[in-house]
């Protein structure tokens, strides 16, 4: 079975990214990293916010406080306030290496995991040079023994929250395991060498389904528990990055992309490249943990 997703949002973004869908407000949020921009769209009556920041933003998470976001900064974390603009740094992660935050989601328990990548030097090859961690609700900061990456990504959690997805975009496997306050039993769970596609964002549905947008691919792909495909979106861009389950049942699934990386060729090609899609799909999301840590 298939569907194909539409242009919701022209957004241009250079790197769209991390969707999430925030119920008390029906709004719909997402990040274009290399912009430095954090954006919101209300589909109830089309209008869009900007929010420049300090630095790139590579994740965040809707917080029990509604007027607050926990973000994912580049060089580390911070507590943003929607309505004054006030930013409070939490700290510093890998301060001294040669990476940056990337993707990143709240567990069932409300605590923020999150992952790094590598920025390569010019003319170097990227290597897995990141890590996967977790903030607690008392802000301290655990290393998930989960290894080291080049591209954290496909961060999401079974609706009991009892299993976490995660991969290296680079390796094309997206993998499993156990998890709850140890991390344990990991497993591969969807093998995309030899496809066109990269394993990016992820999302999972009520009813387990794991929903992956795939990079270079121009689609993304419901895979069972058990990691079968199920399902497949055809999106009118070559470089999804996330997904996010929005509106009032749950039931439409938000899309980002990108332009980063293409060719003036390559856009003429790709005019929807970095916009915003959506599609009606016959699954349920489930409402979006909120981060359980408040500032010091």
């Amino acid at each position: 079975m298939s569907l194909r997703a539409e242009l919701v949002l022209d957004a241009r973004n250079t790197l769209g990214e991390g969707v999430t869908w925030c119920g008390r407000s029906q709004s719909l949020y997402w990040t274009d990293i290399h912009a430095s921009v954090l954006w919101r769209f209300r589909p109830a009556d089309g209008s869009t916010r900007r929010w420049p920041m300090p630095q790139r933003l590579a994740s965040f998470a809707l917080c029990e406080d509604p007027d607050r976001l926990l973000l994912g900064l580049e060089s580390g974390l911070a507590f943003f306030h929607l309505q004054s603009g006030e930013l409070l740094h939490i700290g510093e992660v890998e301060a001294g290496l040669p990476t940056r935050l990337n993707d990143g989601a709240c567990d069932r328990e409300g605590r923020f995991v999150f992952g790094t990548l590598h920025e390569p030097a010019h003319g170097e090859a990227r290597y897995a040079a990141g890590s996967f961690y977790r903030l607690h609700s008392d802000l301290r900061l655990e290393q998930l023994p989960l290894g080291h990456v080049a591209i954290s990504n496909s961060i999401a959690f079974s609706p009991d929250g009892s299993t976490m997805y995660y991969c290296d975009s680079m390796s094309r496997l997206v993998h499993r395991c156990s998890y709850g306050d140890a991390v344990a039993d990991v497993r591969m769970h969807i093998d995309l060498t030899g496809q066109q596609g990269e394993p990016d964002g992820s999302a999972v549905d009520s009813a387990g389904g794991l929903w992956n947008a795939e990079w270079g691919a121009g689609r993304v792909v419901r895979y069972l528990p058990d990691g079968t495909p199920d399902l497949v979106i055809d999106i009118p861009a070559q470089q999804p990055t996330r997904v996010a389950f929005g509106g009032e049942r749950l039931s439409t699934l938000y899309i980002t992309s990108a332009r980063d990386g293409l060719s003036a060729e390559a856009l003429e090609n790709d005019p929807q490249a970095g916009g915003v899609f959506a599609v009606e799909v016959p699954f349920t999301g489930l409402p979006e943990p909120l981060f359980t840590g408040r500032p010091m």
